[in-house]
């Protein structure tokens, strides 16, 4: 490998070898969209087959509870227990981990979403072949030793590919990079994230067929603008309840006991919720197409409501409503009891239905006639806009996969109202609200990003003298002779900060000898400008220290005293961080 490396250093430029390993990312990443996409559909078609057609409601039962088990004994045995799942983890890597994902992952995410998936769990394979197509990348940059910055670039280029690979939608998956993985756009990263999106998306072409979806080729009219802002609405509140009865739902599963119960019980709930709505087996990407096919009546296939299809059309939207709302249950059963896929294509599913729900509604009242297959589109792009927080990917993602660039002004309205409204109630995504609850910062902005990937705790100054209240002038004095610091914290008998003394306060003191044995450490000290916790973020830290124009606050833990953090002390880490950023 050495030879090879300075070979290339002697005849290619970084620029095109940065293109050609982006073009290599793509490729792996695309094959590896392709691989998993086809193993699911096999797989699924091969349990459906060797099932009799009048048992098949009773696998539908059985199929999850079996999937969530063996996607939990592969993690333990396989993997330590250790799955990682969803998006969150390489958003990590890109802002702690300088972008360094597990060899892992390259495989892991793709054989327990297939268990998952394939045995009816209801989630997308989205996530998981988006952290496939990360890992591809991060990995293949360390094994080619590039630097750390275009380590972060490759990544990207590996998420990007995923995306475009499995929806064959090139400038989705790159939208889908800048947006929720990267969080940063400039020239340099732009041309090697279309280069491995479009490499992936013909790899997906040769060896995956067509569009996922129909195609869209009629216009729109003016006079339906009223209704996109009522459908934008809608997803907007439907964003909202995905994102907080995903989160309710995890922490409901981090309270159950035992592994296996949560496989049992989650397992057993899913069936049930299967059993009654179909579904909500699987992606459910089948029910999508049906409905951009004009062909509704398929949400009731196989179910105990298909007997009044027919008589009633009220048991229809009711069961398209149940379906829309249940989706997101039957998901984070799936991920809670152990499964592995994403909210990416059940946030899809379901602002499909709720698009065709409102343009029933609309058509059924006789008042206005709008087309269905519409706000279907527009559905899954406003409720994918609020969900993941990415407007652009869910404008060109549908916009490519059901070739609807004729509804480009509806779905920038959609997905506008849909991103703002809900940014104003969840302004973090499903992504990246547990990722900031933990300190984490994960906006476009290079300096904070920066700043967030230094450690409180590991620039504490702990070489401080501390000196107690009731300490007097000389004893001080004595300590001063000695120390490395003109700075002194004021600490009790329990550790706790309850002063600080510094050279200035005590300068006209130190030369009157008769004050040394009167006075005392208490008379002497002030208290501090304030005070940093050390679990707080250094972002938030040097904000106080610029507003409060002092260059070291003593930091606390659980109230005791543990150091002094300086100014000068994160700026040379800073400096330190941007000097690996940019080698």
């Amino acid at each position: 490998m050495r030879p090879l490396l300075l070979w290339r250093l002697r005849h290619v430029s970084d620029r095109v070898y940065l293109i050609l390993v982006a073009t290599l990312v793509g490729a792996l990443a695309g094959l590896a969209a392709v691989i998993l996409k086809n193993a699911v559909h096999w797989g699924q078609q091969a349990l459906y087959g060797w099932v009799p057609e009048q048992n098949r409601v009773f696998a539908l039962f059985l199929y999850p509870i079996i999937g969530i088990g063996l996607t939990v004994l592969y993690a333990r045995y396989f993997l330590g227990g250790n799955l990682g799942r969803g998006i969150g983890p390489i958003i990590y890597s890109v802002a702690r981990q300088g972008s360094i994902v597990p060899r892992s992952k390259m495989y892991s995410q793709m054989i327990s979403s297939l268990i998952t998936v394939t045995f009816g769990g209801s989630a997308g394979l989205e996530a998981p072949i988006s952290v496939t197509g990360s890992a591809i990348g991060s990995n293949v940059s360390r094994v080619l030793r590039v630097s750390r910055r275009e380590r972060r670039l490759l990544l990207g280029c590996g998420a990007a590919a995923g995306v475009a690979a499995i929806f064959n939608s090139p400038i989705a998956g790159v939208l889908f990079a800048v947006e929720v993985v990267l969080s940063e756009l400039s020239a340099p990263f732009f041309i090697p994230l279309l280069i491995s999106s479009a490499t992936a998306t013909v790899v997906s072409k040769l060896l995956f067929s067509g569009q996922p979806f129909v195609l869209i080729t009629t216009s729109w009219g003016i006079d339906t603008i009223p209704f996109y802002l009522v459908l934008g609405l809608g997803t907007a509140m439907l964003s909202v309840y995905m994102i907080r009865v995903y989160f309710a739902s995890e922490k409901w599963f981090d309270r159950w006991p035992g592994t296996f119960r949560k496989v049992a019980l989650g397992g057993i709930a899913l069936g049930i919720l299967v059993f009654l709505f179909p579904p909500l087996y699987g992606e459910g990407y089948d029910i999508v197409q049906a409905l951009l096919s004009g062909e509704s009546q398929r949400l009731t296939d196989a179910s105990i409501f298909s007997v009044y299809r027919d008589e009633n059309m009220w048991v229809l939207l009711l069961v398209a409503a149940a379906v829309m709302l249940l989706k997101v249950f039957a998901t984070c059963i799936t991920i809670g009891a152990g499964g592995n896929g994403g909210m990416f294509g059940s946030s899809l599913f379901s602002g499909a239905l709720l698009g065709f729900f409102v343009a029933r509604l609309i058509n059924m009242s006789g008042l206005f006639v709008v087309p269905e297959v519409h706000f279907v589109v527009l559905g899954m792009a406003g409720t994918l806009a609020g969900v993941v927080h990415a407007p652009l990917t869910a404008i060109f993602l549908i916009a490519e996969i059901t070739g609807g660039y004729a509804l480009f002004v509806p779905l920038m309205f959609v997905t506008s109202i849909s991103y703002l409204i809900t940014k104003y109630f969840e302004p973090y995504s499903v992504y990246t609200r547990k990722l900031v609850q933990r300190g984490v910062y994960v906006h476009a902005d290079r300096d904070r990003g920066l700043l967030a990937q230094l450690v409180l705790p590991r620039l504490v100054q702990n070489d401080f003298e501390p000196v107690h209240p009731d300490a007097t002038l000389g004893e001080l004095v004595d300590i001063f002779r000695h120390a490395t610091r003109n700075l002194f914290p004021v600490v009790d008998e329990d550790g706790a900060l309850v002063g600080i003394v510094s050279l200035d306060d005590m300068r006209d003191a130190l030369f009157d000898e008769g004050k040394y044995a009167t006075t005392r450490v208490r008379d002497l000290m002030v208290e501090p400008p304030a005070t940093v916790n050390i679990d707080d973020t250094l972002l938030d830290t040097l904000r106080c220290m610029e507003q409060l124009d002092v260059w070291a606050l003593p930091v606390l833990k659980n109230g005791r005293y543990v150091g002094f953090l300086l100014k000068s002390v994160i700026l040379a880490n800073y400096r330190y961080q941007l000097i690996r950023e940019n080698e």
